[in-house]
């Protein structure tokens, strides 16, 4: 599906893996080694590791980032008032006051 999007887009020529920002340490480490047997993942079916397959052929680069800089929490966390300021202005979003 990747490739299909990519060549739609013009994109197929770009041998450069896709970044993949992730703040999540344990998520980062299935990621790099695969399956990891623990008591918390053994509901997960082997399927479900197929970013693990990506990032093994070199498709995907997964990036960590802290918490505090992570961009997405802004649109999927309830966020305090101070902390909802710093990501706003990173992506360049203004208060209407300050609007001309």
């Amino acid at each position: 599906m990747t490739q299909h999007v990519r060549a739609d887009c013009g994109m197929s020529k770009n041998k450069e893996p896709t970044v993949m920002y992730e703040d999540n340490a344990a998520c980062i480490a299935q990621l790099k080694d695969g399956y990891i047997k623990s008591d918390r993942t053994k509901h997960i079916l082997l399927k479900f590791f197929f970013a693990h397959e990506l990032q093994k052929a070199g498709e995907v680069q997964v990036v960590q980032v802290r918490s505090s800089d992570n961009l997405a929490d802004l649109f999927t966390k309830a966020l305090p008032t101070c902390t909802f300021r710093k990501p706003t202005h990173q992506i360049g979003m203004r208060r209407l006051k300050d609007l001309p």
